[in-house]
């Protein structure tokens, strides 16, 4: 027990630290810029606290549940040798948890609204969750067969960009953006772990080259499959776009916090559906397919409890402390027309949401401890964190500026995929998943509502052709800052060798 509150005690450190950022920056924009203390400071310190507690949860039932039960199952499979029932897994898993995923139905909801209808928000969905399934069992597939994730990815990205130029310029932001919005707090550890799992049980296979890339599949597919739907849609539908207001909704999330009982137990029952499916689809396949009783379940469905608890804690968190505050100074900054100001919030913004979200956290610990130390998890957050912060800012000034968003990105893609045949093997795949990972619970709805506020406060800006794709921008980043950082490592790692050759 002692031991166990000593993890947990450092686990908690370790989320305070991971919050500093984010203070630094709200308070520095709140005082120094706005020159205005928030009425709600203490709603904003609470919340930060929990966000912090919530944090530790989550990360300690990783480690405990789910990880361990990605990893075994993916053994399982291996030793059944059923291709059919690994990539029915693969793809049942991918469906089941993108098709509840909170940010894609808020994306979906305020698309839907902003089109005046003519994008549907169930059907978005079901293509969004279908091309996540579809991701899911072909990266499998690739781990199975051995083949080089860059293959597939830049094959993947060449694809994206030819149909860039035929899908309607209302559905491109879109598009991108759907591919950032697919990976959860929840799936990325289970969808990691198996990959893992996949390459450290098949000889032949390495955990690092060959394990991490299936969230980059989940990021890279649903780009495809939404310009393919937004083609079938406007092609169907009158070519004109109306649009209604979307000041209302970033005005209303951006309200101070009232804690309401009923509110909060409806909160935990949203979390709770978020990762039901993740179970059911686990159960039946443990025991109906594999036919084996899961192992240590009393430690697993612990850990489990804990992940539930800890985003249940760390939503509650984020709505007290940090969405209000971080939403009214975007909007705030939006209505000043101090464009340097905006970019400079973009910036600093991404880097510190970035290094408080779990997903991420999830994949470096699991990236350092699989490579033995070689990629260091605080490094490669900073290295994640830089490309998304470039990204926004990079990415609000397009909007500022009203170019096309596919000029931008094209070049984003030219740029990975030259870096690919320069970067390390063992980095590639890693960088690739930093794309997903970079947009989830903290950053999806702040850069939402950047984006959308930008897009309607600037004259001639439409916010759906012009508001979406800031996540787009967050996801691709990361992918050259990640690279660069492999080849840097490489360098020096030349150098300290060519240094013990001299010296022996």
């Amino acid at each position: 027990m002692n031991e166990s509150l000593k993890i947990f005690a450092n686990d908690l450190k370790n989320s305070f630290k991971d919050l500093i950022p984010i203070i630094l920056v709200v308070a520095f924009f709140q005082i120094v810029i706005i020159q205005k203390v928030p009425n709600n400071l203490t709603s904003i310190i609470i919340g930060l606290t929990i966000v912090a507690i919530g944090l530790a949860l989550f990360i300690r039932g990783l480690e405990l549940g789910i990880f361990p039960i990605g990893e075994n199952l993916a053994v399982d499979f291996a030793k059944k040798g059923s291709v059919f029932w690994l990539l029915l897994f693969a793809f049942t898993m991918g469906f089941a948890t993108t098709v509840a995923e909170p940010a894609l139905i808020a994306i979906a909801d305020k698309a839907a609204s902003i089109s005046d209808g003519k994008i549907d928000a169930f059907f978005l969905r079901m293509t969004v969750a279908i091309s996540v399934g579809f991701a899911i069992a072909l990266g499998s597939l690739r781990i199975l067969l051995g083949h080089p994730i860059q293959y597939y990815i830049v094959g993947g990205y060449i694809l994206v960009v030819m149909m860039t130029f035929f899908a309607p310029r209302e559905i491109i932001g879109l598009a991108y953006d759907s591919g950032g919005v697919t990976t959860s707090t929840v799936t990325v550890p289970l969808v990691a772990a198996l990959g893992i799992g996949l390459a450290s049980s098949i000889k032949g296979r390495n955990p690092v080259i060959d394990g991490f890339g299936l969230i980059a599949f989940a990021s890279l597919t649903p780009m495809i499959f939404v310009q393919v739907y937004g083609i079938i849609v406007y092609a169907m539908a009158d070519a004109t776009t109306g649009v209604t207001t979307v000041i209302e909704a970033i005005s209303a999330t951006a309200s101070v916090y009232q804690f309401d009982i009923k509110e909060a137990l409806l909160d935990l029952v949203g979390v709770i559906k978020d990762v039901a499916p993740i179970i059911l689809v686990i159960l039946f396949f443990q025991y109906v397919i594999i036919k084996k009783p899961v192992p240590h379940i009393k430690k697993t469905t612990t850990g489990i409890v804990m992940v539930v608890l800890g985003l249940y804690a760390f939503i509650i968190g984020l709505e007290m402390g940090l969405f209000p505050i971080g939403e009214t100074i975007a909007f705030q900054l939006t209505s000043m027309g101090n464009n340097l100001l905006i970019y400079l919030f973009a910036f600093l913004i991404g880097f510190s949401t970035t290094m408080a979200e779990p997903s991420l956290l999830a994949i470096a610990i699991k990236a350092e401890e699989i490579s033995d130390g070689s990629i260091n998890q605080n490094y490669l957050r900073i290295a994640v964190a830089f490309g998304v912060a470039i990204g926004i800012a990079l990415g609000s000034y397009r909007i500022v500026a009203g170019d096309p968003i596919h000029y931008y990105i094209v070049a984003g893609y030219v740029i990975v995929i030259i870096m690919t045949q320069f970067a390390p093997q063992y980095i590639i795949p890693i960088a690739y998943d930093s794309g997903g990972v970079t947009t989830s619970t903290v950053t999806v709805p702040l850069v939402a509502a950047l984006g959308l506020g930008l897009a309607e406060n600037i004259e001639g800006r439409n916010p759906l052709i012009d508001g979406f794709g800031l996540i787009a921008f967050a996801s691709l980043f990361p992918m050259i800052t990640v690279m660069g950082y492999g080849l840097y490592a490489n360098m020096n790692q030349k150098k300290d060798d060519k240094k013990t050759k001299e010296h022996s």
